[in-house]
C-alpha cells in the first residue's frame, strides 16, 4: 500500500513537472484532446481535405460529360452477388417515357448484368495536376452479359457508375460531388489565408502604434461592419465580368468573400497589440535595437497564435456558406464549375426535390463541414484560453 502511494505521488510530480516546462502548443494540445466532439470533427474535416487530390481518382464519370439517355437517374446500388458467386455488378437499364405523367423512367433489366470492378479505366485526369491517368477507384470492367449470353454494345454505352444517380442533363452526381467537395472547400481555405494576412497586418499596425492611424483603422473597420454582408457580396459578385475563365471567377469570388471580412480578425489582434505592448519583453526588445516590424511579428504576435487560429478556423464555415448562396444565387461560381452552391441549383424548385430527392444529397456534406469546423473551433477557441480548464 505504502509502496502504491509513493509510486502515485512520484507520477503525480512527473505530471507537473511536465506541465510546468509544456510549450503553449504542449498545453493547447492537451486541452483540446479532452474536447471529444472537436477531435472527432478534426478527423472529419481532415479525411475531407485528404479527397482534394483524390476528386477524380474516386469519380466514377467525368463530372462535365452529359449522357442524353441517362439523365435524372436514380442513385444505382452495387450487386456484389450473382447466383450465390462473388460478382460485383450493376442492372442494365432501358429507359422509357411514362405515357401518364411523361415523365422519364428506366426499367431495371435484371437479367442483364455489368460488371464493376476496382482500378479501372475510365475518362483521363491529370493526378495532382500533371500526371496523366485514366485509373479510378471503382467503374465498368467492360464486360456485360445479357440472357442470351452476347454483349449488347447498347448495355455499355453508360459513360460512368451513377452511384449518386444523375442530374437534369445526365451528369455524374458523384463525380460532381467530389470535385465540389475541392472547389468550395479550397475557397474556404484561401479566403480565410487572405483575411488571416490582412486582418494581422492591419489588427498589429492598429494596436501597436495606436493614435491617429488606430483611429482611422477602426473608423473603417467600423463603416465595413455596417454594411450588411451579403448584399454586398451579391453586388461585387454581379460585377465579375461574364467571359471570365473559371479560374478568373474562382479567384474573384475568393476576393469578394474575404477582402470585407478581415474586420472580426483585425479586432482580435488589435486588442491583443493593445495589451502586450507594454509587456517587459517588448520593452527589452526595443531598447536592443530591433525594428518595429520584428517586435511586432517576431516578439508579440507568437504570443497569441493560438487565438488567432482558433478565429480563422471559425471564420471558414462562413466563407463555404458565402461561396454556397453566391453560387445558388447564380452570382458566384457558374458552370462548367463545380461546387456545393452550383449543384444545389436544381434542387431550388419543390417539385425536382419532391421527384428527384437525390439532387438533395449535396446538402448532407455541406452541413457536415460546417458543423465539424463549428465544434472543431469551438474546441480550438477553448484549448486556446489559457484560464480555461
Amino acid at each position: 500500500m505504502a509502496e502504491q502511494i509513493a509510486a502515485n505521488a512520484a507520477q503525480a510530480e512527473l505530471d507537473e513537472e511536465e506541465f510546468t516546462v509544456a510549450t503553449q502548443w504542449q498545453l493547447m494540445w492537451w486541452r483540446f484532446r479532452k474536447h471529444k466532439p472537436a477531435v472527432i470533427s478534426g478527423i472529419v474535416l481532415a479525411f475531407f481535405y485528404v479527397l482534394f487530390p483524390f476528386a477524380e481518382f474516386l469519380g466514377t464519370g467525368d463530372p462535365a460529360q452529359i449522357a442524353e439517355n441517362y439523365h435524372l437517374l436514380r442513385p444505382q446500388a452495387i450487386r456484389f452477388f450473382d447466383e450465390g458467386s462473388f460478382r460485383p455488378h450493376v442492372n442494365g437499364l432501358e429507359p422509357y417515357r411514362d405515357q401518364r405523367t411523361f415523365q422519364r423512367k428506366y426499367e431495371v433489366l435484371e437479367d442483364v448484368k455489368i460488371d464493376v470492378g476496382f482500378f479501372t479505366k475510365g475518362f483521363s485526369y491529370r493526378f495532382l495536376g500533371f500526371i496523366e491517368t485514366d485509373r479510378h477507384l471503382i467503374g465498368f470492367t467492360g464486360e456485360a452479359t445479357a440472357p442470351d449470353g452476347e454483349n449488347p454494345a447498347h448495355y455499355e454505352d453508360r459513360p460512368s457508375l451513377f452511384l449518386l444517380g444523375s442530374d437534369s442533363v445526365g451528369r455524374d452526381a458523384w463525380s460532381r460531388l467530389m470535385l465540389a467537395n475541392r472547389i468550395s472547400l479550397s475557397i474556404g481555405l484561401l479566403g480565410v489565408a487572405i483575411t488571416f494576412v490582412f486582418g494581422i497586418i492591419m489588427g498589429g499596425v492598429s494596436g501597436y502604434y495606436g493614435g491617429w492611424i488606430d483611429t482611422v483603422i477602426q473608423r473603417v473597420i467600423e463603416i465595413i461592419g455596417a454594411i450588411p454582408s451579403l448584399p454586398l457580396w451579391m453586388g461585387l459578385s454581379a460585377a465579375v465580368p461574364q467571359n471570365w475563365s473559371v479560374l478568373q471567377v474562382y479567384l474573384a469570388i475568393t476576393v469578394v468573400l474575404s477582402i470585407f471580412g478581415w474586420t472580426g480578425m483585425a479586432r482580435t489582434v488589435r486588442g491583443k497589440f493593445l495589451a502586450l505592448r507594454e509587456e517587459d519583453y517588448v520593452m527589452a526588445a526595443r531598447i536592443a535595437g530591433s525594428s518595429e516590424s520584428r517586435i511586432m511579428f517576431r516578439h508579440m504576435l507568437p504570443g497569441f497564435y493560438s487565438h488567432v487560429i482558433a478565429q480563422a478556423s471559425l471564420a471558414i464555415p462562413s466563407m463555404i456558406i458565402g461561396e454556397t448562396s453566391l453560387s445558388f444565387l447564380g452570382l458566384g461560381l457558374r458552370p462548367p464549375a463545380v461546387s456545393y452552391g452550383v449543384m444545389l441549383i436544381e434542387a431550388q424548385n419543390i417539385t425536382v426535390v419532391a421527384l428527384y430527392p437525390w439532387l438533395m444529397f449535396v446538402a448532407i456534406p455541406v452541413i457536415v463541414v460546417i458543423l465539424a469546423f463549428n465544434f472543431w473551433g469551438d474546441g480550438l477557441r477553448d484549448a486556446a484560453d489559457p484560464y480555461g480548464k
